[in-house]
């Protein structure tokens, strides 16, 4: 099943960031987005999320254009289907690590795991406020918020980017279980080549082009 169908999408930003690109992810399918600083990875990302609303070009979410969407099935898919992950976190600082986990149960209506905070190793740090946890304490607390939630669509901006190495590659083998598992599909923005090229697709955005080179 298609999950995301974007066609000649198009987004200008003082000056053109790209023009005339489309892309489609299916189940079960990760797609990575690479790019120098600046070349509109994360606009792009924002666009097919629906963060932005494209001026040129159509972005279809589990079959259905976005555009056409009542606003009440887009908010729908928004708050249950959609998980995204950024550098900046998002956290409510003056909860702790759990209260927030505990926001995503209840709009999502689905259960923490703690099996998926002992293997994101935030287990025994989850009942300290956000303030008290560090950059990669705090980024692995906003993908256990996220995977809480269960999207079909998992939209990521550099999510390893405050972690080690190691950690980084355990937090991207559970990204693609979890795809597995539930039908799902991730679209990764990154820098790192090597996190890229675990995805199933690879795109480069260069020159205002989208080129698949994976």
């Amino acid at each position: 099943m298609n999950l995301l169908s974007a066609k000649k999408l198009s987004h200008t930003f003082e000056c053109e960031l790209f023009s005339d690109v489309s892309l489609d992810l299916n189940e079960r399918e990760s797609i990575a987005i690479v790019g120098m600083s600046g070349s509109g990875k994360s606009t792009l990302l924002h666009l097919l999320s629906t963060l932005l609303k494209p001026k040129v070009g159509t972005v279809s979410l589990l079959g259905e254009d976005v555009s056409k969407m009542k606003k009440e099935k887009l908010e729908s898919i928004k708050r249950y289907d959609l998980g995204l992950v950024f550098q900046s976190h998002y956290l409510f600082k003056g909860f702790s690590a759990y209260e927030n986990l505990e926001v995503s149960e209840i709009l999502s209506q689905k259960k923490i795991d703690l099996k998926l905070l002992e293997r994101l190793g935030i287990k025994d740090c989850v009942s300290q406020k956000v303030t008290e946890l560090s950059g990669g304490q705090q980024q692995r607390v906003s993908i256990a918020r996220v995977l809480t939630k269960q999207p079909r669509l998992i939209f990521a901006d550099e999510p390893t980017g405050n972690l080690d190495t190691k950690t980084a590659t355990e937090v991207m083998k559970l990204f693609f279980e979890y795809i597995e598992k539930n039908s799902a599909g991730m679209i990764l923005v990154t820098h790192d080549d090597k996190l890229a090229n675990m995805c199933n697709k690879v795109y480069k955005l260069e020159n205002k082009e989208l080129i698949q080179v994976k």
